[in-house]
């Protein structure tokens, strides 16, 4: 059965392309195109797609609003499909996966040679992929009510905080960040998935709200307290017992360049109980495995609950195979952080795994 796909772009060019793309593929299905959000919103009513490409600026209703719309009266995966990976424009993107989007991806530049085009290849593989969620969860507020102590030792002081997420994560990293205080007194460094060349607008965007200030990590940078570093594009970040950042290449890990494996495994070496590993909402099992050797190494270990991911794959194998010591709803993870780090006691709502 193939995947059935709307296609949603004011550009009658931009439209042809991504239908041409689509249509190459032999799982896949275009089953519609339309102009604006305002069609998109009505056309999903009655058709009910499995997935939907959507353009940014349109008339009548843009991208942003569209999705939020959809994403409200008829839950659908929706990849964003950006033709420009300039600072100003990529900031839209993330609007739209706040607003309920899964994915974006960089719209092709023309229609030659789509059978060795890569970003052709991307865009295929993410609506495949996109198109397997079929239910696509709205954050709420948490209803569990069971109690869990976090207790920390008098010798236990907290050194790094290292997280991990791939779909649905950059606005529960924004979420996160936005809350953590100026004063946070430890690096942050994180692993996000995410299309090559939207990163540095990523930063950008976590930039405008958070109050800890957020770059791309660079080889050899002491990370430094109260700082965010985003793994490059094309590199494994590790962290190094000095708080050296050590950039690697090489080859994908559980699929991934960079991975959450790689620098969660660090943050174990280096670091042992003085780190806190979290792991976010995402598809696959990616730093699953290495959060839990977290754990065994005295660390503390959090996974957001499967009710605030919007995709409980990387964090919901964390807790299956016991690497999270702490499944808490997206909401409290901010407080847990900042109460672990500046050594408040700590008693929190949320479910404590064995």
């Amino acid at each position: 059965m193939k995947i059935r796909v709307l296609v949603v772009d004011d550009s009658a060019t931009a439209r042809e392309l991504v239908v041409q793309i689509l249509n190459s593929d032999s799982e896949l299905q275009v089953i519609g195109t339309v102009k604006n959000g305002f069609e998109a919103f009505e056309f999903v009513q009655h058709a009910k797609p499995d997935a939907i490409t959507m353009d940014l600026h349109m008339p009548r209703m843009g991208g942003i609003e569209a999705t939020r719309k959809i994403m409200q009266t008829c839950p659908t995966p929706i990849i964003i499909v950006s033709g420009s990976l300039e600072k100003d424009e990529v900031k839209y993107t993330f609007l739209a996966l706040e607003a309920g989007a899964l994915a974006v991806v960089h719209r092709p530049p023309g229609v030659e040679h789509l059978e060795h085009e890569q970003k052709a290849r991307e865009l295929i593989s993410m609506v495949k992929l996109m198109s397997e969620i079929k239910v696509v969860k709205r954050w709420a507020p948490s209803n569990k009510t069971s109690l869990g102590n976090m207790p920390l030792s008098g010798s236990q002081q907290i050194q790094v905080v290292v997280m991990g997420a791939s779909t649905g994560g950059p606005p529960a990293l924004r979420t996160i960040l936005e809350k953590l205080p100026a004063n946070f007194p430890v690096p942050i460094l994180i692993v996000q998935h995410i299309t090559y060349g939207f990163l540095e607008g990523f930063a950008e965007w976590l930039n405008q709200s958070s109050s800890l200030p957020v770059r791309i990590a660079k080889q050899g940078e002491k990370a430094l307290p109260g700082n965010v570093y985003l793994a490059p594009d094309d590199c494994h970040t590790k962290i190094s017992p000095d708080k050296r950042i050590e950039l690697e290449k090489g080859g994908a890990e559980n699929g991934h360049l960079p991975s959450v494996s790689s620098l969660f495994k660090s943050a174990a070496e280096s670091f042992g109980s003085n780190a806190i590993g979290v792991i976010l909402t995402g598809m696959g099992k990616d730093g699953a495995r290495e959060l839990k050797l977290m754990k065994e190494k005295g660390g503390v270990t959090i996974a957001q609950d499967e009710e605030t991911s919007a995709v409980y794959g990387m964090p919901g194998e964390a807790e299956k195979i016991g690497g999270a010591a702490y499944v808490l709803p997206l909401s409290v993870i901010s407080q847990v952080l900042s109460d672990l780090v500046l050594g408040s006691d700590l008693r929190i709502k949320g479910t404590q795994s064995a």
